[in-house]
């Protein structure tokens, strides 16, 4: 009988993401969470001698959100650039998830394409222990460029 073993479970805290805009490439050491979600869109049909409404898939959109530390204007520039120019930025994020405890290995994935939807351009917050900022976004494509190992 198969079981997952608990040490081959990820944890959260083992991994990295790198965020690459133009030519710069950064570390996002200052990432707390990250999610980015493939929703298919469908199509509803019917069809005759059918009751049933059936769907088919007719395309994809990537979406995501990431809560970060509010230390780093990065996200604020590029969206001041847009905001000064009309011009808007697309790029690419990296995320590696890597615990070296599970026999999974790595998985690295890269969104491209990625576009802000909504940044902080200020904040503050007496009750805070430490300011966070949550950024919406958008991404174009996504690829699987390793794999985790299978399980045995």
């Amino acid at each position: 009988m198969a079981f997952l073993r608990a040490s081959d479970t990820i944890s959260g805290q083992e991994g990295k993401a790198f965020v690459k805009i133009g030519d710069r490439m950064e570390e996002m050491f200052y990432i707390k969470t990250l999610e980015a979600t493939v929703e298919k869109e469908k199509a509803e049909l019917k069809t005759m001698g059918q009751r049933a409404v059936q769907h088919k898939a007719i395309g994809w959109k990537g979406s995501g959100t990431m809560t970060i530390y509010y230390v780093t204007s990065l996200f604020r520039e590029l969206m001041m650039e847009y905001i000064q120019t009309g011009q808007d930025a697309y790029f690419m994020i990296e995320v590696r998830n890597e615990d070296p405890g599970s026999s999974t290995g790595r998985q690295t994935v890269i969104l491209e394409g990625v576009n802000l939807d909504s940044v902080i351009m200020a904040s503050l917050d007496t009750e805070a222990e430490a300011l966070e900022e949550e950024v919406a976004f958008t991404f174009e494509n996504v690829r699987i460029e390793t794999p985790f190992n299978p399980l045995a």
